[in-house]
């Protein structure tokens, strides 16, 4: 398994290789623009072509885009609504122009709506939005942790988006362990970690799984808190990242860790936890 971090893009593009590397990435994950804001400002090329540069140079692969967090597809507001398409759009053309093929989204929250009509137009929204621009980046459905109104927490959720996508080859998963933790899959121990990944292979098929984020939940099984910890120190535990990264059906793909980080010091202990977990682990 390839480990690495989300990077931040302060001081511009041509600087996220420098700074993944400091932290030992393998692989790495990062904004486009400012996460909790809807003004940008347009890509600089320049920026975008070091970065595509630095990256072929180095090791570091696959990459990932993550969308911002505002933008909300499930939203029964038509004026946020066609703001979070917009959105999508706008950093799936991003995605295209920095050499990223996989865009890495929210679900979203309800709010008021049935869970159906939610999922509708999650669907609708992601049908609209790869309709507009017809690259090839795939966009990631991530799952969460429930907590409020979030729709996505579970498998079935998720299969009901992903079965109504239109376009097959441009829509896949993201696993987030802290989150599937929160929503109830007990990732603690080996039979929990076979009882969620059979589920999702049943559901949607575990060919479409692209990647993980790999967090250790601060808070209890079940609890529908979105609290993200540090590998080992959280209640899922050495034991159960063990079984996580040494998994036959999950030790080919990446693992991106979106754990607190003070310094650069938390980043490279998490990695080194993380990475004695594979050299000493096995699945059995």
């Amino acid at each position: 398994m390839r480990f690495g971090f989300h990077i931040s893009i302060a001081g511009g593009f041509s600087k996220v290789v420098e700074k993944a590397l400091r932290s030992g990435c393998e692989t790495i994950q990062l904004f486009s623009r400012n996460p909790r804001g809807w003004n940008y400002r347009d890509l600089d090329l320049n920026e975008a072509r070091r970065f595509k540069a630095e990256r072929a140079a180095s090791t570091i692969s696959p990459c990932f885009l993550h969308l911002p967090y505002l933008p909300n597809l499930a939203s029964s507001q038509e004026e946020l609504y066609g703001k979070s398409i917009d959105a999508l759009c706008e950093d799936l053309r991003r995605a295209d122009v920095l050499g990223i093929p996989f865009l890495i989204i929210h679900v979203g929250n309800r709010g008021a709506l049935g869970e159906d009509e939610a999922l509708a137009r999650v669907v609708k929204g992601i049908n609209l939005s790869l309709h507009r621009v017809a690259n090839r980046v795939m966009i990631l459905l991530e799952n969460t942790a429930g907590q409020g109104t979030e729709i996505g927490v579970s498998f079935g959720q998720l299969k009901k988006i992903f079965s109504g996508v239109e376009d097959r080859e441009r829509i896949g998963i993201c696993l987030d362990t802290a989150h599937a933790f929160a929503a109830g899959y007990d990732l603690s121990s080996r039979g929990g970690v076979d009882a969620a990944l059979s589920e999702c292979d049943r559901l949607i098929g575990l060919e479409h799984l692209h990647l993980l984020h790999l967090n250790d939940a601060k808070n209890p099984l079940g609890s529908r808190a979105d609290r993200h910890w540090h590998i080992g120190k959280g209640h899922i535990g050495l034991n159960g990242f063990k079984h996580i990264v040494n998994h036959p059906l999950l030790s080919h793909l990446p693992g991106i860790m979106e754990t607190p980080r003070r310094d650069l010091k938390d980043d490279l202990r998490n990695m080194m936890v993380m990475r004695g977990l594979v050299k000493h682990g096995n699945s059995g």
